[in-house]
């Protein structure tokens, strides 16, 4: 059986990442980049604070000692931040866009592929605490 602070972290992590989908749910990537382009136009601190897992995943890290699968953790948040920072630099305020990225963007998502952390996360909390939290 799950132990009941596992359980309660991964609920929590769930419930914060499907927070994040919400907000940046669009049908194709450029629709999501236009909405994170919203906060991000405010304050790049309200764009860092509509990512509430990073910071959840520094805590893994910290409670874990700097476990494996607690860096695993926040390199996939740290890294996800940084390419939308990137790409909104690129299409919203450089505007240089090559005709791949634009037909890449474009494109449509399928409607699950917002969903794919909340297949990745999970076991790697779940893992953290097996390693020794």
């Amino acid at each position: 059986m799950i132990e009941d602070t596992l359980l309660n972290y991964i609920i929590l992590f769930i419930v914060l990442e499907l927070y994040e989908v919400q907000w940046q749910k669009s049908n194709t990537m450029i629709g999501m980049l236009a909405r994170m382009h919203q906060q991000y136009s405010k304050s790049i601190f309200v764009f860092l604070l509509m990512h509430p897992t990073f910071y959840f995943a520094i805590m893994f890290m910290i409670l874990s000692d700097y476990n494996t699968y607690a860096i695993a953790i926040f390199l996939i948040k740290g890294i996800d931040i940084a390419i939308k920072i990137l790409l909104l630099k690129k299409v919203f305020i450089e505007k240089e866009l090559s005709q791949e990225l634009s037909l890449a963007l474009l494109s449509p998502l399928h409607k699950l592929v917002p969903y794919v952390g909340l297949l990745v996360y999970p076991p790697l909390i779940y893992m953290v605490f097996r390693a020794g939290v």
